[in-house]
């Protein structure tokens, strides 16, 4: 989708826009002309925004039905979720909004800031990856980061996704790093946010099911797990597509790839589609291919770390095998 611009100063055609941006809200303003600027870039399930108000606005917004990161760069906002007391975030808070099936309402005081949001769907995906999960849903239970730790990994995800992914459209064009960049977002909201995706210490799962997960952790698995990452591995996949075509649960999956290869199966995703990108660099012409674009084509959208990748498996930069 190419990047959306908003601007308006009649509040009615601003509540109007973002009741269809987010979800049914209501309104106000402390002034007779309300500027409003929202500006918006999509990645397939990934949304990112940078709102500016020049004005007091209360609001009372519906469930928004998808994870909604927040990142205050000025002003303040006075949030409270339905059945919650109130709180209040300022410049530098990266924190949850608002549950996703839950209603929230606040003042805005002359408030800029970027909100990331993306389908709640990448949580559980991500979970099922956890070792020792339970098949549950995911639940987060609070708005802050859980450490201080947490919150900087939380606002320098926001800030990657939004600055260096999404502002380039030829990265962001690639499938494959629109899957990576909703699974990393969903990955740090996990790791950032309090849920129940963590299982207590001493919480075992009942062993009927472990032991079948282990049964099925068998070589026949392993290889049906290969041959679909091998065929399908230039299409966004996760855990449970993995699964499914190995026909055995997440967790099962899970053990197979430990036992017999010691590595997870996105691990294993990620060491073919550097072959892949490998084999499109010895083969590809310096004149009209790029690195950039490789990696790309890929899913690995942080150059640094491609490289990286790279020259621990192939001893060499990728440009030197391009230029080859």
């Amino acid at each position: 989708m190419e990047p959306l611009t908003f601007e308006s100063r009649d509040l009615g055609q601003t509540e109007e826009f973002l009741s269809r941006a987010y979800a049914k809200m209501r309104i106000g303003s402390d002034v007779a002309s309300p500027r409003t600027r929202v500006s918006r870039r999509v990645m397939g399930a990934v949304i990112a925004d940078r709102l500016e108000f020049d004005y007091d606005m209360s609001y009372a917004v519906n469930p928004l039905g998808r994870v909604c990161l927040l990142l205050v760069e000025s002003g303040s906002i006075v949030n409270r979720v339905a059945g919650e007391d109130e709180d209040v975030f300022v410049p530098g808070d990266a924190v949850l909004l608002s549950p996703p099936d839950r209603p929230y309402s606040g003042r805005l005081r002359r408030a800029g800031y970027s909100i990331v949001m993306f389908d709640t769907g990448l949580l559980q995906q991500v979970a099922a990856t956890l070792p020792g999960r339970r098949a549950e849903q995911i639940r987060l239970l609070g708005h802050r980061p859980v450490s201080a730790s947490a919150a900087r990994h939380l606002r320098r995800t926001i800030a990657y996704v939004r600055d260096d992914v999404l502002s380039d459209p030829d990265l962001a064009a690639e499938p494959l790093v629109a899957a990576g960049a909703g699974q990393l977002l969903a990955a740090t909201v996990l790791a950032a946010l309090p849920s129940n995706a963590a299982l207590p210490s001493n919480a075992a799962l009942p062993g009927d099911e472990a032991a079948a997960d282990r049964r099925d952790a068998h070589t026949q698995t392993l290889r049906r797990a290969v041959a679909f990452i091998e065929e399908h591995a230039d299409a966004p996949l996760g855990i449970a597509e993995i699964a499914a075509a190995a026909r055995v649960s997440p967790r099962a999956l899970q053990y197979a790839f430990r036992r017999h290869l010691n590595t997870t199966p996105l691990g294993y995703l990620r060491r073919v589609r550097l072959a892949r990108a490998h084999d499109e660099l010895r083969a590809g012409d310096p004149a009209t291919l790029t690195v950039a674009a490789v990696a790309a084509r890929w899913g690995f959208f942080h150059p640094g770390r491609f490289a990286s990748s790279y020259r621990a498996a192939y001893g060499c930069a990728p440009s030197e095998t391009l230029n080859a």
